[in-house]
């Protein structure tokens, strides 16, 4: 018999949906847990004990954390449709960028969560952010996605790019993402949100807005 496999998250996260369209990449049948972050479950305290937060994986009991470990994780579980290439070091160029954008992805956020000279430095990280991005990703432009012709673990570490920046914008009323000044890295995005598996996962973009204007009043009321 499989072991169950269950997925809390929340749905207007992007380290969430990465972990949904790794498992829906690979067609993987998995139980979903909506997790209310202001009242979380005994069951996603249990499984994640450290940082206490979503999105966690647990296969047979077994919880993972973290959402591009996870990621990492179902690759290595469920081998078939691989999101990573075969060769070692396309492998570990793969995984340098899932890491940068691990470590530069969080000035999206920030720009959500300052005002004033603060956000200024945090836009311009942004603009450095992408501006790295487009300039240094080879297959861009010559292929649909990061890894080739077929959407991989890069393009799941930088789905952020392609739906909640935009929301960034529009909550924060900034417009930094130019087609005209990234227009490899935006064709990606157009590319990335309509694979199937990728677009029905994304969430309602009216009610993401709305989730993050109000974390931005609640942020900048309580700093």
């Amino acid at each position: 018999m499989a072991e169950v496999i269950k997925l809390h998250g929340a749905w207007p996260s992007a380290f969430s949906c990465r972990v949904i369209w790794a498992l829906k990449l690979k067609g993987i049948p998995y139980d979903y847990i909506e997790e209310d972050l202001q009242n979380k479950s005994p069951e996603l305290l249990k499984y994640n004990t450290v940082h206490k937060k979503i999105p966690v994986l647990v296969h047979g009991e077994r919880p993972i954390c973290e959402s591009m470990i996870i990621v990492e994780y179902i690759e290595e579980t469920w081998p078939e449709k691989p999101l990573l290439p075969a060769d070692p070091y396309d492998r570990a160029i793969a995984r340098f960028w899932v890491k940068f954008a691990d470590d530069k992805g969080s000035v999206i956020w920030m720009v959500i969560r300052t005002t004033g000279e603060e956000q200024e430095k945090f836009k311009k990280e942004s603009l450095e952010m992408l501006k790295t991005i487009e300039e240094h990703t080879g297959t861009l432009g010559k292929k649909k996605f990061f890894g080739g012709d077929n959407i991989g673990i890069v393009d799941i570490a930088f789905g952020v790019i392609a739906y909640w920046f935009g929301v960034m914008e529009d909550v924060v009323g900034v417009k930094l993402f130019e087609a005209q000044v990234f227009p490899r890295l935006h064709a990606w995005t157009e590319n990335f949100k309509q694979v199937p598996a990728i677009k029905e996962s994304l969430p309602d973009r009216d009610k993401l807005v709305v989730v993050y204007k109000q974390m931005r009043e609640n942020l900048l009321a309580s700093a």
